[in-house]
């Protein structure tokens, strides 16, 4: 089993490529030489469930940023964090959000792992909140 952040990597190349070719998941998936990892396909094939959701919660926290403007791979990144955030509460929240920098860091602008960041950590904030 490949370590959960390979499994991010390779989910956030496949929500990448989902959009860009205009696939839903199970197209994607079936069009791929070999099948990723259970995790990354989780993953995918969450935030395809959940994009409605998903896309509702980054226009309510990004401010002057429409989801279809912003760059396609920080959409990706988000869409991915906002999905273990919502959807996978074994993940703890710092993990989350610390793995959406890096890849932010890593494959995206200068700017983009301090975009992620702080719109992962506000959506976290309702997505998250302890029961009252």
């Amino acid at each position: 089993m490949a370590p959960r952040h390979e499994s991010r990597e390779r989910a956030l190349g496949l929500c990448y490529e989902r959009e860009v070719r205009g696939l839903d998941a199970a197209a994607l998936l079936g069009d791929l030489p070999a099948p990723p990892d259970d995790y990354a396909t989780a993953l995918l094939v969450g935030v395809d469930a959940h994009q409605e959701q998903i896309d509702a919660l980054l226009r309510k926290y990004s401010e002057h940023w429409a989801v279809e403007r912003m760059p396609a791979l920080d959409r990706a990144l988000l869409r991915l964090g906002c999905y273990e955030l919502c959807y996978e509460p074994d993940v703890p929240t710092a993990v989350v959000i610390s793995e959406a920098v890096e890849l932010a860091k890593q494959y995206s602008t200068k700017d983009s792992g301090r975009f992620v960041n702080g719109l992962l950590a506000r959506i976290a904030e309702e997505v998250r909140a302890a029961p009252v």
